[in-house]
């Protein structure tokens, strides 16, 4: 164990990911006592992951988020939408947070030429739902460093990681890699198939 908290669904094992068969989604709810910002996630998700990266929300004290996409078109916002801003506006991942709690209720990319144009980014743990996919894999995982993490710690981090069965990548993993040369191929006229 690295005695780091990684996140509060990965601290002992991949745990609440029971297999839901045909699961429709549900609904995020923001960290609010009241007046809760709600999004309804008509779908179910992919490539669910731990994500390392400073820009992702976290919970208190992770190390890591979890986070997955939907198609864009799955999201609604069904209450207490004015309580939402962006935290950054030029970011590609333009993410919606409640600015009472601070809890990211989904994220959405609205540059057409992106490889992930059509895809939302939501923390599914931001739900009371049973069903939602489990992480596969572990992002950016380097980037935790930069985030407070002492170098001295990685290794055994990965380690966990890894006895989870998250293969863990600085980067996204193959398949969303490949997402992002196959639509750079496109822009310049190259991709082939």
């Amino acid at each position: 164990m690295t005695n780091i908290r990684l996140h509060p669904r990965l601290d002992n094992g991949i745990k609440d990911y029971p297999v839901v068969e045909e699961f429709a989604g549900g609904t995020l709810k923001c960290l609010c006592e009241i007046d809760k910002v709600e999004v309804n996630v008509g779908s179910q998700t992919l490539h669910n992951h731990a994500c390392g990266c400073s820009q992702c929300w976290k919970p208190k004290d992770a190390k890591f988020a979890l986070v997955a996409v939907v198609p864009r078109e799955t999201v609604e916002v069904i209450k207490n939408e004015n309580k939402l801003a962006i935290i950054d506006e030029s970011a590609a991942i333009q993410r919606h947070y409640c600015k009472e709690c601070g809890a990211h209720m989904y994220g959405r990319i609205e540059n057409k030429d992106h490889a992930f144009y059509g895809l939302d980014f939501v923390h599914t743990e931001l739900s009371e739902e049973k069903g939602w996919s489990e992480p596969q894999f572990a992002a950016f995982v380097s980037s935790v460093i930069e985030t407070g993490t002492p170098v001295s710690k990685m290794a055994s981090i990965r380690e966990e990681l890894m006895s989870m069965g998250l293969p863990t990548y600085d980067v996204l993993s193959p398949e969303l890699m490949d997402m992002i040369a196959a639509k750079a191929a496109e822009l310049k006229g190259l991709l082939q198939k």
